[in-house]
């Protein structure tokens, strides 16, 4: 039986789209999105790329994919393309003349290829199936992208089995060649497994407890724990690294506490009380911290035991260089909470760099009051700054998220933002009057 992941473009009969690359264009249909004028949008700017490229977890093993991938891809008309979890491309290398051609279609780094935004690709629709899968030419839903083909496959966390990024394999047909999409599953898993070798040994070598999880994760200048030499008898440690720790609890319900060299995930109640900390940052009494995490001042004892076990952990980690203080509870320095970056960034203009670096709500698994209070501002806060400044593209771009997509008023403003003859038109109305037919 054939496999319908694969284009197999060579297959003669075949008179209709798969049914996988079907589905695809109705996806991208109900986003209103116009195949004849599809360019993706640089989501992440050249001068944000090094940042999302440093703090991403796939940054640490690209020797592997670069091994197995692109070491013999120059002459060969292929791309090789390295993408995080919302299909923004983060490193494309491979044939140089193939890279220069596919500049027309915008397959560059920090351009957005999910599929939400761009329609049936295979980057793009393999995160959004969360399975390897090729797409041949005219099965793009972009009429711009006809005449490429690819293949690509997500790469999950080895532990949590999140969805960490893409590796795609563009160029022309030799990118859907059926032994393609084999290759490139087995670069995830090595991937994987590299990830996995390196978090096993950055627990050894800094001496981790037993079911910590803790991970290394590529920054600028921090080589893997796993290569350092181990510290002497007696020796001073080693100094604290100069970049505050980020916590990362946008678009996930557990928290992950990162620093230059290691990263710590923690546990949704963790997430919760790391959370509160990073926003109030003043501090907070017992009774307040139990206010907004259980929503009743009595569940002082609970807040207390619960803070103990977050210390024990943040303790077993010193690499992380957090500790909660007492009197009031507060982190002990800065911690750079995702949410806070959003805001500062819409707070400065950078739109498209704000709604990039927002992947989702925060902890939304989370009814603590206060994490629905932060939650909900950081909320607010997108939608007014997109509805009051943001370009007309970018609001298009939000419209399609989970939290614009039901919104209103925002697809009334971008279908008002739009030039009178725009073929984006059509499809906006179109969405419009099922939003206020229902």
């Amino acid at each position: 039986m054939t496999s319908p992941w694969l284009a197999l473009p060579g297959e003669t009969g075949r008179r209709r789209p798969r049914r996988v690359v079907s589905e695809s264009w109705e996806r991208a249909r109900r986003h209103a999105l116009d195949p004849e004028h599809l360019l993706p949008a640089l989501e992440v700017g050249e001068d944000v790329l090094a940042e999302f490229r440093h703090a991403h977890p796939l940054d640490p093993v690209l020797p592997v994919i670069r091994s197995l991938l692109v070491r013999d891809a120059e002459g060969s008309g292929l791309l090789v393309a390295v993408g995080d979890e919302m299909g923004r491309l983060l490193w494309v290398e491979g044939d140089s003349a193939a890279k220069r051609a596919a500049e027309d279609m915008r397959f560059v780094e920090g351009a957005g290829w999910a599929e939400t935004r761009v329609g049936t690709s295979a980057p793009g629709t393999a995160l959004e199936l969360d399975h390897g899968i090729q797409i041949h030419d005219s099965e793009h839903f972009n009429r711009l992208v006809h005449g490429w083909s690819c293949t690509a496959v997500p790469v999950h966390d080895p532990e949590t089995r999140r969805i960490l990024g893409v590796i795609d394999l563009t160029g022309d047909a030799r990118a859907v060649d059926p032994h393609t999409l084999p290759l490139i599953e087995a670069t995830a898993a090595a991937v994987e497994a590299e990830l996995m070798v390196l978090r096993l040994k950055a627990q050894r070598d800094r001496g981790a407890g037993a079911g910590e999880r803790m991970r290394v994760t590529g920054f600028p200048g921090a080589p893997s724990s796993a290569r350092r030499p181990a510290a002497a008898p007696g020796a001073a440690p080693r100094p604290a690294a100069p970049r505050p720790a980020a916590l990362h609890v946008l678009g996930r319900d557990t928290g992950e506490l990162v620093t230059p060299g290691a990263a710590l995930e923690l546990s949704p109640r963790h997430a919760e009380l790391l959370t509160l900390l990073a926003w109030h940052r003043e501090g907070l009494s017992a009774a307040r911290l139990a206010q907004l995490a259980h929503g009743d001042e009595a569940a002082v004892v609970t807040v207390r035991a619960e803070i103990v076990r977050l210390r024990r952990l943040l303790q077993a980690a010193p690499s992380l260089g957090v500790a909660v203080e007492s009197r009031p509870y507060r982190l002990n320095g800065p911690v750079e909470l995702d949410a806070q970056r959003v805001l500062s960034l819409l707070d400065r203009g950078a739109h498209r760099v704000a709604l990039a670096a927002h992947p989702g709500p925060l902890l939304p698994g989370s009814d603590a009051p206060g994490i629905a209070s932060i939650r909900e501002t950081v909320r607010l806060r997108m939608r007014e700054a997109m509805l009051a400044d943001a370009a007309v593209d970018v609001l298009l771009a939000y419209a399609a998220t989970a939290e614009g997509q039901h919104d209103t008023e925002v697809w009334t403003a971008a279908l008002q933002r739009l030039p009178a003859r725009s073929p984006k038109r059509a499809g906006i109305v179109m969405h419009l009057e099922a939003l206020l037919g229902s």
